[in-house]
């Protein structure tokens, strides 16, 4: 087994070596947007949000929330332009970072209610400000129009 990589360190390392006077700070909340389920998860609508990108994309390209339909899945997704280790996982497999299939399958069974006409790509900035101010609004303002109850988040 191997030692866990003291990644929260080693990232304020990085930044204070690129010149930041100020450490990296992580993203915190005072006040969650989590609450508990307003009705049976079998009667709700769900949708998913990932943080891979409809298009390939370079580190330098501007970042926006996107969303498709969920009934005409994209081929594929891209991350190429994310930091994750790489080496363990890969974006071969759709089912690992956007559960479609599976999702479908608790669909027909009756353990969730319905799956949101729409699916979500959150940008992923690393800006607490714009994540709060821009684009998880946005995404909650998508979640709404869609009458989605609650949303799987599945990060790379």
């Amino acid at each position: 087994m191997t030692d866990p990589v003291p990644y929260m360190e080693r990232t304020r390392r990085y930044y204070a070596a690129q010149g930041f006077e100020k450490p990296y700070v992580w993203a915190h909340f005072d006040d969650v947007p989590f609450a508990p389920l307003a009705k049976p998860l079998s009667r709700s609508t769900l949708t998913v949000i990932t943080t891979a990108a409809l298009h390939d994309r370079r580190v330098s390209d501007p970042r926006s929330v996107a969303s498709f339909d969920a009934a005409h899945l994209p081929e594929r997704l891209y991350a190429n332009d994310l930091e994750w280790d790489k080496r363990a996982t890969h974006m071969e497999d759709m089912n690992a970072y956007l559960p479609v299939g599976p999702l479908r399958d608790c669909v027909a069974s009756g353990r969730i209610g319905a799956l949101a006409p729409r699916l979500h790509c959150a940008p992923t900035e690393y800006s607490i400000r714009r994540t709060l101010t821009a684009d998880a609004p946005e995404l909650l303002r998508r979640c709404r129009e869609d009458h989605a109850d609650l949303a799987f988040l599945v990060p790379l």
